[in-house]
């Protein structure tokens, strides 16, 4: 068997192909041979159903459906949007062109939220979306639709009629004649809007029709202190996402100029991967625990009390522990490994600096790769449906629930997901294939298994693939998890910065 495989790593013919692994180590051990063809190829079916099944929710059923009051969500996050936007106009100029590069300006962004309104109208009986769009598009600059809109309203039922003498009032052309009418329109704005960027954007246009100096001054300096606040706090955010792209940057460019070193010097723990246990056995496993772990993900969908989140984060770890057991019973004992060597959990300190340098350059790629996603997506109008990364037990649930909600995002998902699709499912099919296609396949299973659109689909699918690079050249599954955890709290301080 070792002068099999070294034959193999010596053809040359077989080490240029790049999909085919020609790297595999010889197996250790003995292992079961007990593996129903019939049963690994049931489960099989049973998870393409299931993956099946998520591809199909996802393409056809409405995003706004996952969400329980999609007009208070959606308003929030445009008014929060608009006042870090707002916020940023009283910046210095080379802040407001750091964030224009980073984010891709305010005009893409408000196009998106226009779009997202109109999806909400389409749908919503609540007469305040349409009135809120209106506001959105006149001060977009698209006033002759907002005051199109008003004028259907006219002949509609109430509370349109009110909404259509306030945009008109607000954005149509012409002298005042009764500035005290603009006075009571400004009551019954009051009335019908909550506090927030929609109020205080109509609020000054009204003041300003009216020549109301004293009014309009009023009008700007309330929104001027909840604008200022927050726009410091995603403007922080923000800085701590540059600082860990311009930090993992400079680690990439070092690794980059020895990159012609010995491979030992980046790595962690051995063997890595491939794994020296037989694909064959290794797919059977896999096989079985994704349909097991599936199965037990369905049966919490459907009876887990969909308001228990200490239940919904247990998920994660009891729908992969079958997984885990068979894997350890089947693979890892049968190889004289633990978790631990199989996994290459165990980490040295002195290499403790070789694992802070291979997060920090896979966060950065990871940044790096969002970016440019988003700026190849801009001509094309692709984005994030806004529904994907909107995440009430984050923005709206108490302390204990939106620590508990923490803990799932940043513990046990990057824990688990890590193990499963990196550590074995990754791992197996580099036995088969050279990195590049097993990497590819892993990343595309763990991107569609999110259920995400297309946008959210690549976005995933390049984590996988810098995960699975990692590993590959660390040989542990260390550096993944705590890149994966990095990525998920950064995204959930987002959201929380920006809408709690």
């Amino acid at each position: 068997m070792i002068e099999s495989a070294t034959a193999v790593l010596n053809d040359p013919q077989q080490s240029k192909s790049w999909w085919r692994a020609t790297d595999s180590p010889p197996t250790i051990g003995v292992y079961s041979g007990r593996f129903s063809p019939a049963v690994t190829l049931l489960s099989a079916l049973f998870l393409t159903v299931a993956l099946g099944s998520v591809v199909g929710l996802s393409t056809s059923a409405s995003k706004l459906d996952q969400i329980e009051s999609p007009e208070q969500a959606l308003n929030l996050m445009v008014s929060r949007t608009r006042d870090v936007e707002e916020g940023l106009k009283h910046a210095p100029q080379w802040e407001q062109q750091l964030m224009a590069w980073t984010s891709g300006g305010d005009e893409v962004e408000r196009a998106h939220e226009i779009e997202w309104y109109r999806e909400l109208a389409e749908t919503s009986e609540d007469p305040l979306v349409p009135f809120q769009l209106a506001i959105l598009q006149a001060e977009a600059g698209h006033v002759s639709q907002a005051l199109l809109s008003a004028h259907e309203w006219a002949r509609s039922e109430d509370p349109l009629p009110q909404f259509a003498d306030l945009v008109m009032a607000a954005y149509g052309e012409g002298p005042v004649y009764d500035a005290d009418r603009y006075v009571l329109w400004q009551a019954e704005l009051a009335e019908v809007l909550p506090a927030g960027w929609f109020y205080d954007r109509l609020a000054e246009r009204l003041a300003r029709r009216a020549n109301d100096p004293a009014l309009m001054a009023s009008i700007q300096e309330q929104a001027a202190v909840r604008v200022d606040r927050q726009y410091v706090r995603s403007h922080r955010l923000t800085l701590v996402e540059l600082g860990a792209m311009v930090v993992g940057t400079v680690v990439c460019a070092l690794l980059w100029f020895r990159r012609n070193e010995p491979s030992s010097f980046v790595r962690l723990h051995e063997p890595g991967v491939p794994p020296p246990w037989p694909g064959g056995i290794g797919a059977a496993v896999l096989l079985r625990g994704g349909a097991i772990g599936a199965m037990l993900t369905a049966l919490f969908l459907l009876y887990a009390p969909p308001d228990d989140v200490s239940l919904r984060a247990l998920a994660i770890p009891l729908t992969n522990v079958p997984l885990l057991l068979l894997a350890y019973h089947h693979l890892f004992r049968p190889s004289g490994m633990t978790f631990s060597d199989g996994f290459g959990l165990k980490i040295g300190w002195a290499r403790v600096g070789r694992l802070v340098a291979a997060v920090l350059a896979v966060v950065a790629a990871g940044l790096w790769g969002e970016w440019v996603m988003d700026r190849l997506s801009e001509p094309f109008h692709l984005t994030s449906h806004w529904a994907e990364w909107f995440d009430a037990d984050l923005i709206w649930a108490t302390p204990s629930l939106t620590a508990i909600s923490l803990v799932e995002y940043v513990v046990f998902a990057p824990l688990f997901e890590e193990l499963a699709f990196r550590g074995l499912l990754f791992a197996i099919l580099r036995r088969k294939f050279s990195f590049l296609p097993a990497a590819l396949i892993s990343a595309a299973i763990f991107g569609v298994a999110h259920g995400y659109g297309l946008v959210g689909l690549l976005s995933v699918c390049w984590s996988g693939m810098l995960w699975a690079w990692i590993y590959e050249k660390t040989g542990s599954i260390l550096p993944g998890i705590l890149a994966h955890a990095i990525n998920n709290l950064l995204v959930c301080l987002a959201v929380m910065a920006l809408l709690r």
